[in-house]
């Protein structure tokens, strides 16, 4: 493992706004992994200006963390500045004659998801059943049901905290911008989604809030709960890593801590107190049986954070 760099003079800039070593698990839906080298909660966008000067002083690596259903991190930490969006970035602006909706990067998909129901706006019920921020979706394109955030993101606010600029305030990205693809964007991991522009249409409340009731009674019947950070692996073309891994017999399959859900081949659950680190060593598991018996080789869809084996010091979650 490389030397943790001197994150002194970034501490000195921060301020009382950063943390010195917290602990990631609360932060993330595995609810397992280490610390953060420095924390930084950012509650305006003059935070986020004064991140982008420490990490013009530190050469060190920064890391985005939203609602954290998506991410492992390491039980070794991560040696770095870690960037969290607070609940002043969680606004949530309906505009049902438009109809628009205004979102912070903090704001909870489900929580828009009914809000927008309630107004009688339909297009985003999908969203009830993903337990991630706005900010993470835009990043990642997140999906289900049918849909995903491309089919009604206008535009999204993104504040790039490695600018050269050190005037450079949030930009709104097109969708050419983003270039969203299959949970995928063209979002660098440190540049930040502090807001999103959505158009829906227009509906009936009654039919979208007995859609969202539908889709939280599907998920709940074929989707574990407990600590897990939904689909681990995305699905190849063609075929559904879930199926892949069952049907070679590996549900129930576990490395310490950590062990494929009994539910669903595609989730992997950990134990309370338990490791990251067997977390990873079961995803790694999973792949390589699954190659050697298929020949498809699975992607991980979880962000893997800290692990020697990932070349990337920077790594977005959001």
């Amino acid at each position: 493992m490389s030397a943790r760099p001197d994150l002194a003079p970034a501490h000195r800039i921060l301020g009382p706004k950063a943390r010195v070593d917290v602990s990631l698990a609360p932060y993330c839906t595995y609810r397992v992994g280490g610390m953060a080298a420095l924390w930084v909660e950012a509650r305006s966008e003059a935070d986020l200006q004064l991140v982008r000067r420490a990490l013009t002083e530190v050469d060190c690596p920064v890391l985005v963390v939203g609602k954290g259903s998506n991410m492992l991190v390491a039980d070794a930490g991560f040696e770095g500045i870690v960037v969290h969006l607070g609940e002043e970035f969680a606004a949530i602006t309906v505009d049902e004659h438009e109809p628009l909706v205004a979102a912070g990067g903090a704001a909870l998909l489900p929580v828009v998801a009914r809000k927008t129901a309630a107004a009688a706006l339909t297009g985003f019920e999908w969203a009830v059943g993903v337990p991630g921020s706005i900010g993470g979706a835009v990043r990642m394109n997140a999906g289900g049901h049918g849909s995903d955030m491309a089919a009604s993101l206008i535009t999204a606010g993104v504040f790039d905290l490695r600018s050269a600029d050190p005037a450079e305030g949030v930009r709104n990205w097109s969708l050419d911008d983003l270039r969203l693809g299959y949970r995928v964007s063209a979002i660098l991991p440190w540049q930040i989604v502090v807001d999103a522009r959505l158009r829906l249409a227009p509906g009936d409340r009654t039919e979208s809030e007995i859609e969202i009731s539908e889709i939280v009674r599907w998920r709940r019947a074929n989707q574990p709960g407990g600590q897990n950070a939904g689909s681990v692996f995305a699905n190849p073309e063609g075929d559904s890593a879930g199926r892949l891994i069952d049907s070679l017999g590996l549900k129930g399959l576990r490395v310490g801590t950590a062990s494929v859900s009994e539910k669903h081949a595609n989730f992997i659950q950990a134990e309370p107190d338990g490791s990251a680190d067997d977390v990873y060593r079961l995803i790694r598991e999973l792949q390589r049986r699954v190659l050697a018996e298929t020949g498809i080789e699975l992607h991980a869809e979880n962000k893997l954070i800290g692990f020697e084996s990932i070349p990337s010091t920077e790594v977005g979650c959001q």
